[in-house]
């Protein structure tokens, strides 16, 4: 028997999230502390008591996630035999799987939003939702749109993200519809995240990533970008850089790792998507979603 431990990215938060690790668990209040003091403003603020705006906002929103998974991971002293973050969510795995400290997890994490938020505000794109196609009928027509559109996110069967510019995203999604897609819904988020706008986040993070101190990990990490189990933290950090203009592919990393073995997945963190996309890969899997102890 595996178990795999999972971790949500961007769009899972909640106001509260770990309000009740920081309250009851003398450990967890001062890995909290610990962010606010690296962080250099209190996030446990906005994370306990913010406005849902004021967490939305990309530097907020990805340390908040990666703590709450990383913090509750910590609590609950998890021995994963594999893990998986989607997106955002590959940071908390590495720390959780011990190829990353959490301080340099947490360092990595907020330069990678804050060099997000920038790429997003120097090059405005966005985000659709495609339902009911087969990935390759949404790549082909992507591929035959002008302007940047791109497959972003293969989160299960039938379900795929697609990112770019405004425009790009917007004929995609007509043809999209043409073609028979039960839904092409926009989605409200800041940027074209996984697509070649994202290149300058990118280069700036790349510098971050190459001289921070990696180590083998304890267990196999699948990672967005090939989908593979890697514990060379040479190939890891190759991955990670890669991670933000190439597509999240989550359908694939749940396929390896039922085919690996895996019999057992908890999804650490706030919310519950990554549970709900497992079970569309395999409706069989064995699937948990814990949000506190």
């Amino acid at each position: 028997m595996k178990h795999a431990y999972v971790f949500p990215g961007q769009g899972a938060q909640a106001v509260g999230m770990g309000k009740d690790l920081y309250d009851n668990i003398p450990e967890a209040r001062e890995l909290f502390e610990k962010a606010n003091e690296i962080l250099g403003f209190r996030i446990t603020d906005i994370m306990f008591a913010g406005t849902p705006e004021e967490l939305k906002q990309t530097k907020v929103t990805q340390p908040a996630v990666f703590l709450h998974s990383v913090v509750l991971a910590k609590a609950l002293g998890v021995k994963p035999d594999a893990v998986a973050g989607h997106s955002l969510g590959e940071f908390s795995a590495l720390v959780v799987s011990g190829a990353l400290s959490f301080e340099d997890g947490l360092r990595l994490v907020s330069k990678r939003a804050m060099a997000m938020q920038q790429a997003c505000e120097a090059a405005p794109g966005t985000m659709a939702a495609i339902l009911g196609l087969a990935d390759e009928q949404v790549e082909q027509v992507c591929a035959a749109i002008d302007g940047v559109v791109v497959a972003a996110n293969y989160n299960c069967p039938g379900q795929l993200v697609i990112s770019g510019s405004v425009e790009a995203v917007d004929a995609a999604c007509e043809k999209l519809k043409e073609a028979g897609a039960k839904r092409a819904l926009r989605l409200p988020v800041g940027g074209a995240f996984h697509s070649p706008l994202m290149e300058p986040a990118k280069v700036e993070l790349a510098k971050a990533i190459d001289e921070a101190p990696f180590a083998a990990p304890v267990c196999p990490i699948y990672q967005n970008v090939d989908a593979k189990p890697q514990t060379d933290p040479a190939v890891i950090k190759a991955n990670l850089i890669a991670q933000l203009t190439a597509p999240v592919r989550w359908t694939y990393i749940v396929r390896e790792m039922l085919a690996d073995g895996v019999d057992e997945f908890t999804e650490l963190g706030p919310g519950n998507v990554l549970q709900g996309l497992i079970k569309k890969v395999d409706s069989e899997a064995k699937v948990e979603s814990k949000a506190t102890l």
